[in-house]
């Protein structure tokens, strides 16, 4: 296709960019009773909501079903087109229809919605056409009318799906807070990749893949310095006869000991040990480590039980787990 000499690229985009932000805007001047009515139908349906829609639209009726079923509400894709050809008997009699349309006169939206009301269900129609058939049929209308499509040509939906998502984000918003969603319940439907990680590896679960380096406040420097080079994580903390935490040795302490030219042969673990070293529990998240390795600036944390040192953390366990 040839290309048109006299376009601005950046003029084009930021103008795109311009117009379906403003359209996004305008939405809210449809969060309606019918809206809010249909919040809380779908909040307390015993069914699912089955969204369906043809072209585009279909498309956007994926992604806010993809959005709804990560955040706790039942819902089902089911395409206009293979719903009047057998898909149709996927509906439940106590589920909810949304159908997505920005004319809300398809040819195929005109078959379906007969059936569907015939069915008893209740049907919730997002459009862009109050006027349409789809809108005179529906029980519900969640309003998305845009001015006109960012395609210069007002053809290719743009603006229009653009607006669409913004309502279904705004329905599946609405539900998360009806039903106190939190982020652990998130993480059951995320366990996958870093952002599943985030959400539910502790810092237990990490700690316990090393060996806990440890060291007596009596222990000599060469015990210290073996401790620290046999558990390879850098850090090594010290402890009381009783097991109870006293402090910390790294690398960087060895080396600042060095440094000073003292007697070494009668140096122990207590002459070089940092106090209050920075700890974590071991049953808190593994991210809330690495916000704690970020503030304090150090790559490791001892990890505890209680009151008790259980094992070490260290920031390449992070990076190795996604985490970062």
């Amino acid at each position: 296709m040839k290309r048109n000499g006299t376009i601005n690229i950046g003029t084009v985009a930021k103008r795109t960019i311009a117009m379906e932000a403003a359209a996004i805007n305008d939405l809210q001047q449809f969060i309606d009773a019918d809206f809010e009515r249909v919040v809380e139908l779908v909040a307390q349906c015993e069914g699912r909501l089955v969204v369906t829609g043809i072209g585009k639209s279909a498309i956007i009726a994926q992604k806010i079903v993809a959005t709804l079923n990560s955040t706790g509400t039942q819902a089902l894709f089911m395409h206009a087109a293979d719903a009047i050809h057998g898909d149709l008997g996927m509906i439940r009699q106590e589920d909810i229809v949304l159908c997505i349309s920005k004319s809300g006169t398809s040819a195929e939206i005109k078959v379906l919605v007969p059936l569907v009301k015939n069915f008893g269900n209740t049907l919730v129609a997002m459009v862009g056409n109050t006027n349409s058939f789809l809108a005179q049929e529906a029980d519900y209308i969640l309003n998305t009318t845009v001015s006109q499509e960012a395609c210069p040509n007002n053809l290719a939906p743009t603006t229009s799906t653009t607006a669409q998502l913004a309502m279904g984000d705004a329905l599946a918003v609405c539900l998360i807070e009806w039903h106190g969603f939190t982020a652990a319940d998130f993480a059951k439907f995320h366990p996958g990749g870093a952002l599943g990680k985030k959400l539910y590896l502790k810092v237990a679960d990490l700690s316990k893949l090393h060996q806990a380096p440890s060291v007596l406040l009596t222990s000599t420097l060469r015990e210290v310095i073996v401790e620290i080079s046999s558990k390879m994580l850098g850090v090594t903390a010290v402890l009381d006869e009783k097991g109870g935490l006293q402090g910390i040795i790294t690398d960087g302490d060895l080396r600042r000991m060095l440094e000073k030219n003292v007697s070494t042969g009668e140096v122990t673990a207590k002459d070089i040990m940092s106090v209050n070293p920075k700890a974590i529990q071991q049953n808190e998240l593994a991210i809330n480590a690495l916000e704690m390795m970020r503030q304090h600036d150090i790559t490791q944390l001892l990890a505890m039980d209680g009151e008790r040192y259980s094992g070490i953390i260290h920031l390449h366990d992070l990076i190795r787990e996604g985490i970062i």
